[in-house]
């Protein structure tokens, strides 16, 4: 690994900005030892406590790990790991909740889309199986949660997209937080039951456009019902 060096008085920020510039572009991977604390300081040429404090900046974002007398390492770098704090920042601000609809549009419409030229009667026998438990579990916000998640997984699953899968790691993590509060809201899971039916319904007969359609409405739905909660706070 190769760290180029930094202007002198460098704040911790373009340090940390450094170190994960270096994990995108692949010279830095998952697991791999950072230099000691002392020759990282030399490399890039800052001050040891500017360092300290990018390291403690990027151990709190779980992208390293300061393992006391053994050194510094990088995480496994899991989407799940990457974003457990994240939902503290959905805590403060509700319009995060509405970004993240926004993404989800973008990657599940695509998702259900794919689905639905790429699907399998192995996969249609299996989100029609978790269609039921959607219906079944209405009634029960913690279960229609989970399932709620399954089944948009699964959705992507069937897209075979491994780069769709990757960001959908990473939204069914963040959407957590956010479908904590909507499965919560009178009509919601209602609603998303019938959503439901009609996403698996259009990706059983491969329709891709229909398939679409159906996830962007059930999207419009949930984000609708957020948005009146959101105005109608104190």
């Amino acid at each position: 690994m190769k760290f180029r060096e930094l202007r002198k008085q460098v704040l911790s920020e373009e340090i940390v900005k450094e170190i994960l510039s270096m994990i995108e572009s692949g010279e830095i991977g998952p697991g791999d030892k950072l230099p000691p604390e002392r020759e990282l300081a030399a490399t890039l040429n800052v001050s040891r406590p500017s360092l300290r404090e990018a390291l403690r900046a990027l151990a709190i974002m779980n992208v390293i790990e300061i393992a006391q007398g053994d050194g510094i390492y990088v995480t496994t770098l899991e989407p799940e790991l990457l974003t457990q704090h994240l939902e503290f920042i959905f805590s403060l601000e509700d319009s995060t909740f509405l970004q993240l609809f926004e993404a989800r549009r973008i990657v599940e419409a695509g998702c259900a889309e794919l689905a639905a030229e790429r699907a399998q009667d192995d996969d249609i026998s299996a989100i029609e199986s978790i269609l039921v438990e959607s219906t079944d579990s209405v009634d029960d916000a913690d279960r229609f949660l989970q399932v709620d998640i399954r089944l948009h997984d699964r959705i992507a699953q069937i897209a075979d997209n491994p780069m769709l899968s990757r960001f959908m790691a990473s939204i069914s993590r963040l959407s957590r937080a956010s479908r904590s509060i909507t499965t919560d809201i009178p009509g919601v899971r209602e609603q998303s039951a019938q959503d439901h039916r009609a996403i698996v319904e259009a990706i059983a007969a491969r329709n891709p456009e229909a398939a679409r359609q159906a996830m962007l409405q059930h999207l419009r739905h949930v984000e609708g019902s957020l948005k009146v909660v959101s105005h109608a706070a104190p």
